[in-house]
């Protein structure tokens, strides 16, 4: 189920701006305790009331704090359209556009249009996210692509904030493409992935330097309690 090959194309394509940390605020990696997460997005007395966080993601709310957006990230397993493997009809209508290195007025209009369409099936596509966002940018709609670019940092800070990428501390993703999105939005390309015990996925990467990590560890439990339930009989 892991497309490497179709990701690496995609990412290597994409020029990606991302900001580890945002400058408003500082995050301490902690492992999210999902059950307490599940139950605070369910209680509508609570401030991760999943309607509540999504209104505000919606409608472009830079208030939001890491705190947040972990619950809407990490929550959206729990919700009744997931599916840690959606791939919507929409994205593979602009599939053949991954691997062009640049696009014209015409081709931008058309990632545009799907990648939306898209994001719609699948909020939480980073991929159609980010090209929707080169897009955007690409038709000098900045404004667009700041709000998207936003929501893609501040994502990325939720994954970032569930641990350390070690094998004592692995970031949580809610799909298995996370993974690559993670490492290459560091700058690095993914050259293999393994799945280890404990429902725990490893990226190796391309080394920048004798002592950059050869690799990071993904908890992937909740994609397969998941799927396992939803999609297996």
């Amino acid at each position: 189920m892991k497309k490497l090959v179709y990701i690496i194309a995609f990412v290597a394509f994409c020029s990606v701006t991302f900001t580890n940390i945002s400058a408003k605020e500082k995050f301490k990696a902690e492992k999210p305790d999902m059950e307490e997460i599940k139950k605070s997005i369910r209680e509508p007395s609570s401030p991760y009331y999943y309607k509540k966080l999504w209104r505000k993601f919606c409608s472009n709310d830079t208030n939001m704090n890491i705190q947040e957006y972990r619950h809407l990230y990490l929550g959206y397993v729990f919700q009744e359209d997931y599916n840690p493997y959606r791939v919507s009809e929409f994205a593979t209508k602009i599939q053949p556009l991954y691997y062009k290195k640049t696009h014209t007025e015409a081709e931008c209009d058309t990632i545009i249009k799907y990648a939306e369409l898209s994001l719609g099936d699948n909020p939480f596509d980073l991929n159609q996210m980010q090209f929707f966002i080169y897009a955007l940018k690409t038709k000098k709609k900045f404004a667009r692509a700041s709000i998207w670019q936003y929501r893609l940092n501040h994502l990325l800070e939720a994954i970032l904030s569930t641990g350390t990428g070690k094998d004592d501390s692995p970031w949580y993703v809610i799909s298995p493409v996370h993974e690559y999105n993670i490492v290459n939005f560091m700058g690095l390309i993914a050259t293999d992935h393994k799945e280890l015990e404990n429902s725990i996925d490893y990226i190796v990467v391309d080394r920048q330097n004798d002592k950059s990590p050869e690799g990071y560890y993904f908890d992937v439990s909740k994609v397969l309690e998941v799927y396992n339930t939803k999609f297996q009989e």
